[in-house]
């Protein structure tokens, strides 16, 4: 990756259904691929279990704890911790803090991070409407959030 202080499209902010979501760093070529985006979610919010079928992810929280399903493993992440979802191994997490939390999610390639553009929207004030339009994504939903 080479150092660089300012990244396309980097800062947008988009509503990912209950979520705010602002690319920090956007996959390109410059940066190897990478995409860090930071999440802010509230109490009581979910992901369906999913398996990514490119690279790796990494889930590391800044504020809140997080239970989290990886494989067979199910345990709460707090404040410092970062989780490692690898590809093809089923993954989904739940948002157990009271006020939320917000963490970074840096993915190899740029899979989620053209996911979370397509099925976002930048104003809060229009409903939120999942077009879950995965075909064109790397990432599979498998099965139900966390019971």
């Amino acid at each position: 990756m080479n150092a660089k202080t300012t990244f396309e499209n980097a800062g947008q902010i988009l509503w990912f259904g209950d979520n705010l979501m602002t690319i920090r760093v956007a996959a390109s070529i410059e940066n190897d691929h990478t995409s860090i985006i930071e999440c802010r979610m509230p109490a009581g919010g979910v992901s369906p279990l999913q398996v990514t079928l490119s690279g790796d992810g990494l889930i590391h929280i800044l504020d809140g704890m997080m239970r989290f399903q990886v494989g067979d493993r199910i345990f709460l992440a707090h404040v410092g911790q970062t989780v490692v979802a690898p590809n093809r191994l089923p993954h989904d997490f739940e948002i157990v803090s009271a006020d939320g939390a917000t963490c970074l999610i840096v993915t190899e390639g740029d899979e989620f991070e053209q996911l979370v553009r397509q099925m976002s929207r930048s104003d809060p004030s229009v409903a939120g409407v999942f077009s879950d339009d995965r075909a064109s994504s790397s990432i599979e939903a498998v099965g139900a959030p966390l019971p």
